[in-house]
C-alpha cells in the first residue's frame, strides 16, 4: 500500500471546506509537485509533475520504507541585457515524501523522466503477492484453494 501525508495539504483543504471557495484576493498555497498514483497490475505508478526541472536537478532517496523525491527549478539563464518583466513560476527546492507500505519492494522501484512528467514504479513485494497454496489430503488427490 502507498501512503502519503502533507500535513499542510490537509489544512488548505480543511480551510476551503470551511471558509467556502476562494475569493478574489485571497493566496491558497499552491501545490509545486503535484502527483498522481495508482495500482498497475503487479506495481503502483506514481507521477510528478516537474515542468521546467533538468533531470540531473531530481534526487530520489529511500530510507526505512519512506520515499523522498527532490526537484530544483532552477532560474532561466536569460544572460547580459535582459530585464526580468514577469516572475510567476516557482523556484527553488520542492520535496514530497511517500511513506512506502511493507507491502511494496522499495529495492527495486524504477524511475523515468520525460516530458516534464517523473514517473515511479514502485513494484509489489513477491510476499504481499496472492499465491496457491497445495492442500493435500489423507487421499491421493489433491486440492487447491487460494491462500
Amino acid at each position: 500500500m502507498l501512503m502519503r501525508t502533507d500535513p499542510f495539504r490537509e489544512l488548505d483543504r480543511f480551510a476551503q471546506q470551511f471558509f467556502g471557495s476562494q475569493t478574489p484576493g485571497t493566496w491558497t498555497r499552491p501545490t509545486p509537485m503535484p502527483m498522481d498514483a495508482y495500482r498497475q497490475g503487479d506495481e503502483y505508478v506514481v507521477a510528478f509533475d516537474l515542468p521546467g526541472v533538468s533531470p540531473d536537478a531530481i534526487e530520489l532517496d529511500v530510507e526505512r520504507n519512506v520515499l523522498t523525491v527532490k526537484a530544483e527549478r532552477r532560474p532561466l539563464d536569460t544572460g547580459e541585457g535582459v530585464e526580468l518583466q514577469v516572475s510567476e513560476r516557482p523556484l527553488g527546492v520542492f520535496s514530497r515524501q511517500l511513506f512506502l507500505g511493507d507491502t511494496l519492494d522499495a529495492d527495486r522501484i524504477e524511475a523515468g523522466y520525460e516530458a516534464g512528467v517523473l514517473t515511479l514504479k514502485i513494484p509489489i513485494a513477491e510476499q504481499a503477492k496472492p499465491r496457491k497454496i497445495s492442500v493435500t489430503t489423507a487421499g491421493d488427490g489433491r486440492k487447491q484453494i487460494n491462500a
